[in-house]
């Protein structure tokens, strides 16, 4: 019969490690101002469908995600920015 090998906790520990390079607020270290009317800007933190990326996607800050967030819902308001996808 053969035996059948377990993997321990270490090994599994030690597969699931990868590096992965921590992403920097492009807003702290650009030191941009963030604005509702800069629609460029605003567009690189929207998913195709028009939802705003998440903090740990885009490596933004808290203070700077919370700003980005209230310039994508005024800009949204003010017709600048769609709430949802073209059909």
């Amino acid at each position: 019969m053969r035996r059948v090998q377990r993997v321990g906790w270490e090994d599994k520990v030690e597969r699931g490690r990868s590096f992965q390079r921590r992403r920097v607020c492009r807003f702290c270290h650009d030191k941009v101002l963030i604005d509702y009317k800069d629609v460029g800007l605003i567009r690189n933190f929207l998913t195709e469908r028009g939802r705003i990326i998440p903090r740990r996607i885009s490596g933004n800050c808290m203070a700077h995600q919370r700003e980005l967030t209230v310039a994508v819902k005024r800009a949204r308001t003010i017709a600048l920015v769609s709430f949802a996808e073209e059909h």
